[in-house]
């Protein structure tokens, strides 16, 4: 502040000095003053000069300045330093922010007070069908059409979620959305988006699940009961007695298979996937099973099924024992009880061009309509149901099979022709198979 003064008092003084040389107090006078002007000048010069700088801000380029301006500019180019940092910082976390909501897997939608998109996640945009660039300013209302979205938003009640219809895999399958809006600020509004598609399938299998083991259970329950009602009400010939003992044993075999296959498709979800470090030989599986097949097809075809086995080349199957086993099983079972007696049914093994190896049973029953196929391996699926279980068959077999395969690293195949047969294949990968020499 004192060269300031110093500076004014100076200019003042030599234009004072300047006027009396005219030997005249106006002249004086206006000497001090025009004195004070120029001084002026060049200080509202200088202001000018750091307004200007303020302006840009460009702190690459400093204007060169004196005294108290160059005071007042290094404080503000302090000042301005420190608030792009702050701001650098701000935009740092925000970045952030944004990008932890874009890996979110629920959908973001950020609305402003009139319900048009001021931003959203991509999420969103394939839960809703947005495209998150081009939508930006729309109305949500004119994107997302489902009338129950456009009630919602109207009636501004956003205490509970919604659903509404997506893009799906295809027209017909659309997926699932849950939507629910939760306003903050100024009247802007936050809408969150979750896909339910799986929820909702996974709940609907957990139905149909309990429905079909309740009717499963509860046709040989009836039976039973109809059976112990009979005997305790009624004096039945010894060969009545025997007759109605031995289809009870049979309903009761019947729910215990059932019990069984569920027990054993519950282990195969809970338990982790078998490792690599046991070696079955192929042809041991395939002999065990068939002696399986064989006994079964004495007791339930006359005349029996004629079995016949393909062992292929030798060769290790990697994974767990009682797995191979009871899939492979599983599916030579099915060959004979839907077979009709005097049938052939051929199984065995060999390794594919591709490396992988190939358990398969083919046989000469009925067939299976193209239509069927897909749905083989869901759980209590029958193609005839009537004939399942006049064969003892629980509907699980198959996708205990399916778990097997899957759980191995690999998956099941299905042919079949109707009215020439079927052929089932378990496929697994190239690691899991290991050739080796004949004996």
């Amino acid at each position: 502040m004192i060269p300031r003064l110093i500076g004014l008092l100076l200019l003042v003084s030599v234009g004072a000095v300047w006027g009396l040389s005219h030997e005249s107090a106006v002249w004086t006078f206006v000497g001090a003053l025009v004195g004070a002007l120029v001084w002026s000048l060049f200080d509202g010069y200088r202001a000018r000069r750091l307004l200007q700088w303020l302006g840009k801000g460009d702190l690459s380029q400093l204007p060169g300045l004196s005294g108290l301006w160059a005071e007042v500019l290094e404080r503000n180019r302090k000042l301005i330093r420190k608030l792009e940092k702050r701001a650098s910082n701000s935009d740092a976390r925000l970045e952030d922010f944004l990008a932890a909501i874009q890996a979110s897997p629920n959908g973001v939608v950020l609305l402003d007070s009139a319900g048009r998109i001021e931003w959203c996640n991509l999420t969103a945009a394939n839960h809703l069908g947005f495209d998150p660039q081009k939508d930006l300013g729309q109305y949500v209302r004119n994107l997302v059409r489902a009338p129950a979205f456009s009630a919602y938003m109207a009636a501004a009640d956003f205490r509970q979620e919604i659903q509404v219809d997506g893009p799906g895999p295809r027209p017909t399958q659309p997926a699932k959305i849950s939507l629910q809006v939760h306003p903050y600020g100024k009247k802007r509004k936050l809408m969150i988006s979750r896909d339910v598609t799986a929820v909702q399938l996974a709940e609907a299998m957990r139905r149909d699940f309990v429905a079909n083991v309740s009717h499963e259970i509860r046709t040989p329950l009836t039976v039973l009961s109809g059976f112990v009602e009979t005997m305790q009400s009624i004096e039945l010939e010894e060969a009545d007695r025997m007759r109605y003992l031995g289809l009870m044993s049979q309903q009761a075999q019947r729910m215990q298979t059932l019990v069984s296959d569920l027990l054993t498709l519950s282990r195969l979800e809970g338990s982790p996937a078998p490792g690599a470090g046991e070696w079955i030989d192929s042809g041991e599986l395939l002999t065990h099973v068939l002696q399986e097949a064989q006994g079964l097809s004495s007791a339930i075809a006359d005349p029996p099924h004629v079995i016949e086995a393909d062992p292929g080349a030798a060769f290790w199957v990697s994974g767990a024992k009682t797995e191979l086993l009871s899939a492979m099983s599983n599916l030579l079972s099915n060959a004979v009880r839907y077979t009709p007696g005097g049938g052939r049914i051929h199984a065995g093994w060999h390794i594919r061009a591709d490396g992988c190896g190939e358990f398969f049973v083919t046989d000469t029953g009925p067939g299976i309509a193209a239509e069927h196929l897909p749905r083989l391996t869901e759980r209590f699926y029958r193609v005839d149901r009537s004939r399942s279980r006049e064969t003892g068959g629980t509907g699980l077999g198959l996708a205990i099979v399916k778990h097997v395969a899957q759980r191995h690293g690999g998956q099941v195949e299905v042919d079949s022709t109707l009215g020439e047969g079927s052929t089932f294949r378990i496929v697994l990968p190239s690691s899991r198979v290991r050739a080796r020499p004949r004996d």
